[in-house]
């Protein structure tokens, strides 16, 4: 007869609790399921693919061994309690596992049917002990012992503790369990369940994100700085969507001249024409049809005033909370550890994109101010409104109406800094008066 021992020596347990588990998706049974229409006691193998073991001990070191055997062990008298069950793994290994998790054991088990002997000695010890330290001498030991066998009932083989008695009292209370269709229309009910109360927590929070609104498909797909956006003034980017192609043209216009203006770039000759013909619906002129040459002329433009501006803090908004039916998660929230860009880089600092700068040509020199920082960045801060204003214009000529609109004001918005809601006041009613 063959025989190896995956397990050999002593294991924690709590609750006098601890577990063999194959079922990777699962979290185990609870006491009752376990047991359920068994009249043994202390190894509960009523759910298909896990057993519940009892000991005397509640919490602390117990002696444990489990043997895998090829054929029916011999069953040595020593022992004090013996239970057998059968079993079969829910997939192929299957592990020995403490109470929450905290370490665990692979046995190597087959994905076959097995008969199980569980068999305890000095239960009652050490339940009235109930608790023992590491220096204290160990109080009960188990041994679980695993051969192939077709199933069978359940059985108590030997029982001589009033621990052992108590546990199979227990068991034969239990209902039945449920039959496998029950079982498997209860589990795709359950599955059913938690696949809806995942739905209603996305969908809320998505509206959450959106401000309270589901996003079109549009919002969805439009990319840019629409989420820039939505941290300032949600209602008018859903707003701006609702509008149609020729109110987010005049949106693009608007948030454009006046971040220019903001910025003291409007009287530039360039800046002029780029205005010019984005009011006239053609194309941005020289330089500003090169996003890289509208930033080498910014730079050397020694008209481009040296105006600052304090960073635009959007307004405070509720944590995202889930649906009453899925409060077992934890609230959602964006993170706040999250890189942000400052300074007169912030409107480039984004994986490439037409409005980053290229590298300066030999012999020139272009400097940028660039701020990482972890957290909400200081309000302080100071930024070029030249160098936020310049986004404005390039977006306002984006091909999409929408994503124009939405770059233009949230660049805008930047340009404004701490004052942008004059800024976006003149947008909103700008849109209710259309």
């Amino acid at each position: 007869m063959r025989v190896r021992r995956p397990v050999e020596g002593e294991v924690h347990v709590h609750y006098g609790q601890i577990y063999v588990e194959s079922d990777p998706d699962s979290f185990g049974p609870d006491l009752a399921e376990a047991f359920a229409g068994q009249s043994a006691g202390l190894c509960g193998a009523a759910v298909p693919g896990a057993l519940w073991l009892s000991t005397g001990l509640h919490t602390g070191h117990v002696g444990f061994t489990v043997e895998v055997h090829d054929q029916a062990p011999p069953l040595d008298p020593a022992w004090e309690d013996v239970v057998e069950v059968s079993f079969r793994p829910a997939s192929a290994g299957g592990a020995l596992v403490q109470w929450a998790g905290e370490a665990s054991w692979d046995l190597g088990l087959e994905e076959t049917d097995y008969r199980v002997r569980y068999c305890a000695q000095g239960m009652d010890e050490a339940h009235r002990q109930d608790t023992r330290l590491d220096d204290e001498p160990q109080l009960d030991r188990y041994l679980l012992q695993f051969w192939p066998a077709p199933p069978a009932p359940d059985r108590v083989l030997k029982q001589t503790s009033m621990t052992a008695a108590y546990g199979h009292d227990h068991a034969r209370r239990q209902p039945a369990p449920p039959a496998p269709a029950e079982r498997a229309e209860a589990e795709r009910q359950a599955r059913l369940a938690r696949e809806q109360a995942e739905e209603e927590r996305r969908l809320a929070h998505e509206r959450w994100h959106w401000g309270g609104q589901v996003p079109s498909r549009a919002l969805r797909e439009v990319g840019g700085d629409v989420r820039g956006l939505l941290a300032f003034d949600p209602a008018l980017v859903h707003a701006v969507d609702a509008a149609g192609p020729e109110a987010q043209r005049a949106t693009a216009l608007l948030a454009a001249r006046r971040a220019c203006e903001a910025a003291g770039l409007a009287g530039l000759d360039w800046i002029a024409a780029g205005l010019a013909a984005l009011a006239e619906g053609r194309p941005l002129p020289p330089p500003l049809d090169d996003p890289a040459r509208a930033w080498r002329a910014l730079e050397s433009d020694p008209r481009v005033p040296g105006r600052t501006v304090g960073r635009a803090v959007p307004p405070e908004r509720p944590p995202f909370r889930p649906p009453a039916r899925d409060g077992a998660h934890a609230p959602m929230s964006e993170s706040v550890s999250a890189l942000r860009i400052t300074g007169p880089a912030a409107a480039m600092a984004k994986a490439p994109s037409p409005s980053a700068p290229s590298a300066p040509r030999s012999g020139e020199a272009t400097s940028y101010t660039l701020g990482v920082t972890f957290g909400e960045p200081d309000p302080s801060l100071r930024m070029s409104q030249p160098h936020m204003a310049l986004p404005a214009l390039l977006g306002a000529a984006e091909a999409d109406p929408l994503r124009a609109a939405l770059d233009a004001v949230h660049a805008a918005v930047t340009t404004y800094g701490e004052d942008y809601r004059t800024l976006l006041q003149e947008i909103r009613s700008a849109h209710q008066g259309g």
